[in-house]
């Protein structure tokens, strides 16, 4: 804890600035680093152009900012790009975005032919823009850090999770569950935390119609379901009825992300889960907002990483809190 307050201590030097697309998990990470966020106005023409001017002089300074590449996307990541110019062409020691939801993720690869890989151009798109590093939350795939050629630093929700989970008592008989193939290294990685079994929901097309099986057992247990986001819902809310009918009790969502779009919180209203966790790495409106929805914070992790980055001291204790949990 002294090192932390050190730390802490160490960073009223630090330039800290967010843009529009998440602001209140930019004041929890400012108040947690205790030091104030910078100055930056930012107008939004009636045509969509976007004009941003830095209130303050940063000449030689490390500057932070946040900045989710969420709904809407285009326009939040062209707010962070003139964000980057703004700062380049004022003269910033050096620049790095912390980007806790990076949109586009999800086009990482050609899975036809004449498809972009818009992962990579984002990446490109950031670092030709001038920043220095980038801090990233739950990358829908971890080789996504080697698309850029700057640092990149991968932090990860799973220890905030684990943790409140282990809090209400979901450390014993619960299985941690994946919602498909793809997803099993992140419920392993959970199950390791909570010391618990794994399940993965099986999905098989035949003759035009689709099968789900559970590969595990799940019987008279509570499960977790984990994954990075909930988009639609609908992966999740199919594990849901799959474990249901299996003889799962008491089943959670988790996810990192919550997009939330379409129906989905209607359908997640409606679903078998008894709760569904996310973090605030995207900022959700109240009408996307409902009872069974709980969100976690993230800023205490983050805040943890730009102190650390900031005073050139190794991340690598933020992927070793099995002990804190």
């Amino acid at each position: 804890m002294e090192d932390i307050m050190e730390r802490k201590q160490e960073t009223t030097g630090i330039k800290l600035f967010t843009l529009n697309s998440n602001r209140e998990l930019a004041a929890k990470i400012a108040d947690y680093m205790n030091v104030e966020l910078c100055d930056a106005s930012i107008k939004h023409f009636s045509d969509g152009e976007i004009q941003i001017k830095v209130n303050e002089s940063i000449r030689g300074d490390d500057v932070y900012v946040i900045q989710s590449i969420a709904d809407p996307i285009n326009e939040n990541f062209m707010e962070l790009m003139v964000m980057i110019d703004a700062l380049r062409r004022s003269s910033a020691g050096t620049i790095n975005v912390v980007i806790p939801y990076y949109g586009y993720a999800r086009a990482d690869r050609k899975t036809r032919s004449r498809e972009p890989i818009t992962a990579k151009l984002i990446a490109n798109l950031i670092e030709m823009a001038g920043v220095d590093r980038v801090i990233a939350m739950d990358l829908h795939a971890a080789q996504l850090q080697g698309f850029f050629n700057i640092p990149v630093d991968h932090i990860f929700a799973i220890f905030e999770q684990a943790k409140y989970f282990k809090e209400k008592g979901l450390d014993h008989d619960v299985v941690v569950v994946a919602p498909d193939h793809s997803s099993v290294k992140g419920a392993r990685n959970l199950a390791e935390l909570l010391k618990a079994p794994i399940a993965i929901i099986d999905e098989r097309h035949v003759d035009g119609k689709t099968y789900n099986a559970v590969i595990g057992d799940v019987k008279g247990y509570r499960c977790i379901v984990v994954d990075d986001m909930i988009d639609t819902g609908h992966r999740m809310m199919t594990a849901a009825t799959t474990l249901k009918e299996a003889g799962a009790t008491d089943i959670y969502a988790c996810a990192t992300h919550a997009i939330l779009s379409g129906t989905s919180v209607e359908d997640l209203k409606k679903s078998d889960f008894c709760e569904v966790v996310v973090t605030d790495t995207i900022s959700l409106p109240e009408e996307k907002k409902f009872d069974k929805l709980t969100t976690i914070s993230v800023a205490e992790v983050l805040g943890e990483a730009i102190s650390l980055i900031y005073n050139n001291h190794s991340v690598n204790e933020l992927f070793d809190k099995s002990s804190d949990i």
